[in-house]
């Protein structure tokens, strides 16, 4: 079983940054992990997606400006935003699959969220 709680949402003005993390408990070092988001009225969308190594797949709405990366000795996920927009304002969670995808349906374990809030 596999746990995850995300920490570090917040409120931030446009073109700011935030460093989201995810602390997670059990085995996940086989596991890909990564990060997904859901805002008011839309559908979960997959944010990026990080391998046991470096090999990561972004969204192409975050791509340049989201970075994952994960420290398994910590088995920890982590998110950099920078140059934030209104449109990623979102509930952001953790995830763990055991596909490379950043498909929400193909997720086996599932964060309860931190909220992300960009103003214009």
């Amino acid at each position: 079983q596999v746990q995850l709680v995300e920490s570090g949402g917040g409120s931030v003005q446009a073109g700011g940054s935030l460093r989201l993390s995810c602390a997670a408990s059990g085995y996940t070092n086989s596991y890909y992990m990564g990060w997904f988001r859901e805002a008011p009225g839309k559908q979960r969308e997959g944010v990026a997606t990080i391998n046991s190594y470096t090999t990561a797949l972004y969204a192409a709405s975050v791509q340049g400006r989201f970075t994952i990366s994960r420290d398994n000795a910590k088995n920890t996920l982590y998110l950099q935003m920078n140059s934030l927009k209104p449109e990623d304002t979102a509930m952001y969670y953790c995830a763990v699959s055991r596909i490379f995808s950043l498909r929400p349906s193909d997720v086996n374990y599932w964060g309860q969220g931190t909220q992300v809030t960009v103003s214009s």
